[in-house]
């Protein structure tokens, strides 16, 4: 009840508003009553803001804000958020003020009653039309009429067709906008409704002192009269003001002084009131929070006392529980020590068998693929009737080349751990020229599939000593590739150069290259940088990534140069103590 009469007294009387406020927030606080604490607290914020002390307004509204989100009352968080926001334009600070009405906005677009977001959207065009476009401010003022009209409300409709007049002033329609205006006047005089009487009456007055000032004194003259006859002085010093001021400008020291002893009057009962009122706001502001602060302190002590008499009694019951479990877990604590580290030693190792177990069937399955292929391409040209017995044997011999590669490929990738070194590698010397025309021989017919050329340059002279099985991995991966991303009919060419450090091998294609955003890990084991070649064939991540490995361990070194669409070369050096004999072509 206290709540509720603050609430009737505030627009006339702030001393009765802060007395019944701080009642209900008394009553409330004594019973837990959290949503009597909350609307108390926002009435406090009222009180605050009416006598003009911005700071205290801010403290409560605050407060109340807070209260209200943890109660989950959204239609309360929108209204404080909306005084928030009141508050900081009263002050001149503009943004914090915008800010606080947008966050009223985005929550009051989402709450079901929707009474408060009217009233909104009311504040806030009327504070900052230009924040919004002409088209917006209109849907604005159309959905704020639409709510007013759902909820019979007649003072919000009457406040909005003062927007709405105000849109129309500012839109170049100013007799229409003057008009609709005037009207909304006579009904609020009719309604009663005083308040919003004495707005308009003042925007009447200010719209038409510049061209038509008796009309203008005539409303600032009515404007006044009902201020007198209701009592609302903070309204009759302003519009007194606005008229001494216009005298003033006139030279009219007669009328200007009749309303400058208006005003001194008023400021002399204002300060009379005060006087006999005897209410020292800030005082009851710092008693309101020493009270609340002992009053929690009451509770935490009381809380506090409580709580440890429990945890007195709890230590006691986990003591004797402690003392009697420590004896049956100690032995069984240290067998299950033993027991975990046995069992993660193991996990482990399982773990990393697994993962290799994997990486060994995918590299298996990349591995095989060329030979196989080039055994399958073989077997083609054996069925057809056309071959002669000499191209057969040839073919034939081929295919056991092939087929023992495969055979060796299988032993060293059962035995791998997957980074190649040196001591594992099989080196003998190989005259590369015969090495290269052969390996490219094995690939011919997988080129041929695509109808790509394989050229071999005219080489140098050079013998090397390197493992012949695994540097034809190597050639395999790096062709195969070449073929794979090169379109229909290209050309791949493969050349050697050596110096006095060693002979380097190319393979350059004219393909799609490589894009920019896969070299970081084109080396990389199971790269994600794959793609599909431009037949569609399938990419596995592992060519690369094995090739750089046998390469290292040869003590040499792999890279690429690319242009995306443009072709790839890549390149392998192998050093000067891998290189037999040097001697030019």
């Amino acid at each position: 009840m206290n709540k509720r009469r603050g609430r009737l007294f505030y627009e006339q009387n702030a001393d009765s508003t802060l007395y019944y406020a701080l009642q209900a927030r008394q009553v409330a606080f004594r019973h837990d009553y959290d949503q009597g604490l909350a609307d108390a607290t926002n009435n406090l914020g009222v009180v605050f803001d009416i006598k003009g002390n911005i700071q205290l307004a801010l403290r409560y509204y605050n407060d109340a804000y807070n209260q209200y989100v943890a109660l989950g009352d959204s239609s309360n968080i929108v209204q404080t958020l909306m005084n928030i926001g009141s508050v900081y334009n009263v002050s001149g600070r503009d943004d914090k003020a915008q800010s606080h009405y947008d966050r009223a906005m985005t929550l009051g677009d989402r709450i079901e009653h929707d009474s408060v977001t009217a009233i909104l959207i009311y504040n806030y065009i009327l504070l900052y039309p230009q924040k919004f476009t002409n088209a917006k401010r209109t849907a604005l003022i159309d959905r704020a009429y639409g709510i007013a009209k759902k909820y019979s409300d007649v003072r919000l409709e009457l406040a909005i067709d003062q927007l709405r007049a105000v849109e129309l002033i500012s839109g170049g329609q100013r007799d229409k906008g003057l008009l609709l205006l005037e009207n909304t006047l006579d009904r609020a005089l009719a309604l009663e409704l005083n308040y919003l009487s004495m707005d308009l009456l003042l925007d009447l007055g200010d719209l038409y002192l510049a061209g038509d000032r008796d009309r203008a004194i005539g409303f600032y003259t009515k404007a006044l009269s009902l201020a007198e006859q209701k009592n609302y002085r903070m309204y009759a010093r302003d519009v007194c003001r606005k008229l001494y001021d216009y005298y003033m400008s006139q030279k009219d020291n007669t009328d200007a002084f009749v309303y400058s002893r208006k005003l001194l009057k008023l400021y002399e009962e204002q300060a009379e009131i005060d006087r006999v009122s005897g209410i020292d706001y800030i005082e009851y502001a710092v008693k309101d929070q020493q009270l609340i602060s002992a009053q929690l302190k009451s509770r935490y002590n009381a809380t506090m006392a409580w709580l440890a008499v429990a945890v007195c009694v709890l230590t006691l019951l986990v003591i004797v529980i402690l003392w009697r479990s420590w004896k049956l877990s100690k032995n069984t604590n240290r067998m299950l020590t033993m027991q975990f580290r046995q069992l993660e030693t193991t996990s482990d190792a399982l773990e990393k068998s697994n993962q290799n177990y994997a990486r060994l069937i995918k590299i298996v399955a990349h591995d095989l693929r060329n030979p196989i292929g080039g055994i399958n391409a073989l077997c083609s040209l054996l069925q057809d009737e056309d071959t002669s017995s000499e191209e057969a044997r040839q073919y034939v011999d081929l295919i056991r080349e092939s087929s023992t590669s495969c055979l060796h490929m299988i032993s060293d990738l059962l035995q791998t751990d997957f980074d190649f070194k040196e001591t594992e590698l099989q080196k003998k010397p190989v005259d590369l020229p015969v090495f290269l025309d052969h390996a490219i021989m094995l690939l011919t017919f997988r080129a041929a599939e695509k109808n790509q050329r394989l050229v071999l340059d005219e080489l140098p002279s050079v013998t090397i000593n390197a493992d012949p099985d695994k540097l034809l991995r190597v050639l395999n991966n790096l062709i195969v590739n070449a073929i794979k991303f090169s379109a229909e009919g290209e050309t791949i060419r493969v050349n050697v150069s050596h110096d006095d450090k060693g002979v380097t091998i190319a393979i350059e294609d004219n393909g799609l290259g490589i894009p920019k955003t896969a070299i970081p890990g084109i080396f990389d084991p199971f790269t994600t940088s794959k793609r599909a070649g431009t037949a569609g064939e399938q990419a596995f991540g592992l060519g690369l990534y094995i090739s750089k490995q046998i390469v290292e361990a040869h003590g040499g070194r792999i890279w690429f140069e690319t242009e995306e669409g443009d072709g790839t070369t890549f390149y392998i050096f192998l050093p000067g103590e891998n290189v037999g004999t040097l001697s030019p072509a």
